[in-house]
């Protein structure tokens, strides 16, 4: 009997330590680190005739991979080349030109950033130095401005020695709509859909090899982030128009791998339309927040941020759509 309760107390305390790790710390977003002799997570690799892709890590940002938690792509032109996220820190964007001169001689151009979150905006400073021209929305300026200081040092606390000569810029151009970058032969297009997962969210078009670069419209491999100005309503209608010009094009998201609209749909609209069809039910039965925090996403816990995101998610959706 002894030896049972023995079992029984080991297997508890098993349990309960595993609940108060986090996934990364238990080592279920695979490798830490792909490129160790590289700041960047991983390197880059093709995936169309013009663009490239160094696929980020589906994990909060560590020292480890440097804040490489999203993906830093790059387009080559005839005459010059465009870069797709200006990089965490300007580490990372000092290792990916590393990468790019390996492909192409061609100068970097422009730079044009998702939206305006510190993986995509901080390593603009490096790209700044180097001449190139930074492209963004005008809400994603708006959010560097209003909270640029605070995610800088938000990443100086992680990054530590990599973040050193890290400072924060602002666009050289900003645009409501879309912007045409010329690239010689070659165009990409950065547009809007509308309101999508943060403020200036924007995809990049690249028609002559029917891909895309989505950015945060889309999601798949990771459970998306709902921060508290997104409006999950507005965002479906989005991701609507969004997939509406690219169904049967090639998908880099803004984190994982690259993917088809069927795989993003999965992994975007079909998670916004099951959190707010639960929280609907929640608000017609007169529930509250903490029955929010309580929806069953079990379904959903293979995708990777599921520990940090899934609750909080439902909390912030319940908020909204309290008021809709």
């Amino acid at each position: 009997m002894f030896s049972l309760i023995f079992a029984a107390t080991l297997f508890t305390s098993a349990t309960l330590a595993a609940q108060e790790t986090t996934a990364l710390e238990r080592g279920e977003y695979g490798p830490l680190d792909k490129a160790p002799d590289s700041a960047l997570y991983d390197l880059p690799v093709k995936v169309s005739d013009h663009v490239y892709s160094a696929i980020g890590a589906t994990q909060p940002p560590t020292q480890l991979n440097a804040g490489h938690n999203n993906n830093l792509s790059f387009v080559i032109g005839s005459k010059s080349v465009l870069v797709v996220n200006g990089g965490a820190n300007n580490a990372l964007a000092r290792a990916l030109h590393v990468e790019i001169k390996k492909t192409t001689d061609l100068p970097v151009r422009y730079v044009i950033s998702e939206n305006g979150q510190g993986h995509a905006i901080l390593g603009n400073h490096y790209w700044k130095s180097q001449g190139a021209v930074l492209v963004g929305h005008v809400d994603a300026q708006h959010q560097i401005d209003e909270e640029g200081f605070g995610v800088l040092n938000r990443m100086r606390e992680y990054a530590q020695e990599l973040a050193q000569d890290t400072e924060l810029v602002n666009f050289d151009i900003t645009f409501e709509d879309e912007y045409i970058l010329e690239l010689g032969d070659l165009k990409a297009i950065a547009k809007t859909y509308g309101s999508a997962h943060s403020p200036g969210d924007i995809s990049v078009l690249v028609p002559k090899d029917r891909l895309v670069l989505a950015g945060d419209m889309a999601f798949h491999i990771r459970m998306p982030p709902i921060f508290d100005d997104t409006d999950t309503a507005l965002w479906i209608e989005s991701f609507d128009r969004f997939v509406d010009e690219v169904a049967d094009w090639v998908i880099v998201p803004g984190h994982g791998g690259v993917t088809d609209v069927a795989t993003v749909t999965a992994g975007t609209k079909d998670y916004l339309l099951f959190l707010r069809a639960q929280v609907q039910g929640i608000l017609e039965a007169g529930g509250s927040l903490d029955d929010a925090y309580k929806i069953d996403q079990s379904r959903y816990q293979h995708w990777h941020t599921y520990d940090e995101l899934a609750a909080r998610n439902a909390g912030r959706v319940f908020e909204r759509m309290e008021f809709e």
